[in-house]
């Protein structure tokens, strides 16, 4: 009896695991198809469609975006900045900010939180904020007009200060008091080690935030050298369609630029990185989002 429910447990783990590796095949052939078609010429796009298998390889796509390579390593590195000081200083904040909106014996801690939460319903609109953070802050052209926007999110306070309140027991803290600790040394040194899975979940949300943003370089930024990496490319692929609709209106022959395959190769210049740095946080990530299913 007991060989038999053996026999039917791997026989479901295997079953289970059919499943879960064709579903990760599933996953894999779409970002397969990008990268592919970012080798394939374009008129081969054009004529037959995304293939796995290219009829004829090409690099135009790669050579047209890297005809100028010091802008795309000057917006890597403003991107790069960028993202590794948002990720830290605006987790940092996130982190504090729960911590302190967790704690019972904080007396105001029920406004801050409804001063939080309302920030999410309603805010001064975008005439208001362009002009604070053009004419009071005097940041346009600055790096800070990228950074300090995006620092703080609601929602990423809520899920850290939810993930505190329900596994870091206060009797913790309580205990540190007692010992003599203060509240920076009882953040610094107890809280955020136990909190490392959701730091790095939301550390994750945050950085792809940060390097997928666009629009604030859209707003406040008109120098070339401080164009983040997806304004920059947003910029070629503006030019491309512009130049083609420019010629085409006037009757001639438009011009031979990598469209189609341009946009995968953008794709996969703009996530490579990100893609190679998921295996790192993937483990805290996991647990980030299951200890809750765990603990209930």
């Amino acid at each position: 009896m007991e060989s038999k429910h053996s026999v039917e447990k791997y026989v479901f783990q295997i079953i289970g695991y059919f499943f879960i590796s064709l579903f990760a095949v599933m996953c894999l052939i779409p970002f397969l198809m990008i990268v592919i078609g970012s080798f394939t010429e374009e008129s081969q796009i054009i004529r037959k469609g995304y293939s796995l298998i290219p009829n004829k390889l090409s690099f135009d796509a790669y050579a047209f975006i890297f005809k100028n390579p010091k802008q795309i390593v000057s917006a890597y590195q403003i991107t790069l900045i960028v993202t590794i000081v948002g990720t830290l200083v605006g987790l940092f904040l996130t982190a504090m900010t729960a911590y302190v909106l967790q704690r019972k014996d904080f007396k105001y801690r029920n406004v801050f939180a409804f001063y939080f939460f309302f920030t999410t319903l309603f805010s001064g609109g975008l005439v208001p904020w362009y002009i604070m953070i053009v004419k009071y802050l005097g940041w346009k052209d600055s790096l800070l007009a990228l950074v300090v926007p995006a620092l703080l999110n609601v929602f990423y306070i809520i899920i850290m200060r939810s993930f505190i309140s329900s596994t870091i027991p206060d009797a913790i803290s309580e205990s540190a008091k007692i010992d003599g600790a203060g509240d920076f040394r009882i953040f610094f040194s107890m809280i955020l080690p136990l909190t490392k899975p959701a730091l790095a979940t939301i550390g994750l949300f945050i950085g792809l935030n940060y390097w997928n943003d666009w629009y604030h370089a859209t707003l406040f930024i008109n120098k070339e050298n401080l164009y983040p990496l997806q304004y920059f490319l947003y910029r070629i692929l503006s030019s491309i369609a512009f130049a083609n609709s420019s010629v085409a209106s006037q009757g001639s022959v438009v011009m031979d630029t990598p469209k189609e395959s341009f946009k995968l190769a953008m794709t996969v210049i703009a996530t490579g990185p990100i893609v190679l740095l998921y295996p790192f946080v993937q483990k805290y990530f996991v647990q980030g989002i299951t200890i809750g299913s765990v603990k209930g």
